[in-house]
């Protein structure tokens, strides 16, 4: 069978044959048929499983690679992934029960995010999650929460930096954020916690994230340890977890790169002896969503109707912003961008047009794709949306208008 060209970057992850995108090894139209109806996304596990072997083959050995739940919290994906690296993280009850169901062992399992409420911090405590104190609310909760089970919770601080992550997509810390306690506070919520007879394991310092920009990362990186050494000295403990965020993005729109691992690798070798050294017993962690998991899952659905519109020609879709909000612009995008797409069982074909992809919503915010340039298709014909493993599905209001759930497999 003869390959095709790729006609977008992304698409390099995904190669065709017969004009036709594999998916997973399975021609796209084969694989639809398997699963029953469209939409759904796909994610690939082998393309998981390649990204996880370069980051650690750029990281130092010393550092642990944690996943960031959130990106993409599918079972079946979060237990694939449980058995590729050291530790979890999560952000709400939910997410820490689909970590819990994975069998990874509870010190692996760290609890994050504003607003925990007391029930879900009542679920840590008791598993035995590291759970990372956002507010001095959540401090005093834990240690009645603690006394109440006889149960001594695992503490970790998370820190609003006096830094950010230069160029990053969103911007975790630096500033007044709701996320982490500012890092003037830390003295005194440690004081807090040694007065409530709880053991604050270390900290938790993130940045900020989607950064494509690798010296950038480096900068922050060692703008953490250096936060962290001057937080250490006023721990009456000794820093046991330092989890220093993560940051790193992929590449979305024209003209925009992969991220180059290398320097970030060869920056955290050169700052190790040093942070080893005054930090002994610390165990050091990098937690990584998207970037794990954002390239290796494509968002497919079915062209049902071609409307021509005062000579602009719109493919309306069984699929739209209410499972994929990203795509559409309205996660985070200041100036709408097209994320790259492609029809699907029509690679490679010769004849083009200028289309807008549009969803079954009554709303013009339903929209896969503006004037981009594609394949002549028909109804029936399969659209694809890459870099769609990460805040796809889960990040998108699926209630909106009712339509059925979009289905999501791994292969």
């Amino acid at each position: 069978m003869s390959a095709t060209k790729p006609v977008h970057a992304a698409q390099t992850l995904f190669p065709a044959t017969q004009g036709s995108l594999l998916v997973g090894g399975v021609p796209l139209e084969r694989l639809a048929q398997r699963v029953g109806r469209t939409p759904f996304y796909a994610y690939d596990r082998a393309l998981v499983t390649e990204r996880v072997r370069q980051v650690r083959a750029c990281l130092p050995a010393a550092i642990g690679l944690h996943y960031s739940i959130k990106a993409n919290p599918m079972p079946a994906l979060v237990q694939h992934l449980a058995g590729l690296v050291d530790g979890l993280d999560v952000a709400s009850g939910g997410e820490l029960k689909v970590a819990l169901d994975t069998g990874k062992h509870p010190a692996d399992i760290s609890f994050a995010g504003p607003g925990k409420n007391e029930v879900e911090l009542a679920q840590a405590v008791a598993a035995g999650v590291h759970v990372h104190a956002e507010s001095e609310r959540e401090i005093r909760l834990l240690a009645r929460i603690g006394e109440a089970l006889g149960v001594n919770p695992q503490l970790v601080l998370r820190v609003n930096p006096d830094f950010e992550l230069k160029g990053s997509g969103m911007r975790m810390g630096g500033g007044a954020k709701q996320f982490g306690i500012d890092a003037e506070e830390i003295p005194r919520m440690l004081a807090l916690a040694a007065q409530l007879g709880l053991t604050v394991l270390g900290f938790h310092i993130f940045s900020g994230s989607q950064s494509l920009k690798a010296e950038a990362i480096a900068e922050a990186q060692a703008q953490t340890f250096e936060l962290a050494l001057r937080l250490a000295d006023g721990n009456r403990d000794p820093v046991r977890v330092l989890n220093i965020g993560g940051g790193f993005g992929i590449p979305y729109f024209p003209g925009e790169a992969r991220l180059d691992l290398q320097p970030i690798g060869d920056a955290l070798a050169a700052a190790l002896p040093r942070v080893q050294s005054a930090l002994p017993d610390a165990r050091l962690n990098i937690e990584l969503g998207r970037y794990l998991v954002g390239e290796a899952g494509v968002y497919v659905a079915r062209v049902i109707d071609r409307k021509v519109s005062r000579g602009q020609v719109f493919l309306v879709t069984d699929g739209g912003l209410h499972h994929h909000l990203a795509a559409s612009g309205n996660f985070g995008q200041v100036i709408r961008k097209n994320y790259p797409a492609a029809i699907g069982n029509r690679i490679g074909q010769a004849e083009m047009e200028v289309v807008s992809v549009v969803g079954p919503l009554c709303t013009p915010l339903d929209l896969l794709a503006e004037k981009m340039a594609l394949p002549r298709a028909e109804p029936g014909d399969l659209v694809v949306v890459f870099q769609s493993g990460a805040y796809g599905l889960s990040a998108s209001p699926g209630g909106f208008l009712s339509h059925p759930d979009a289905l999501e497999v791994l292969i």
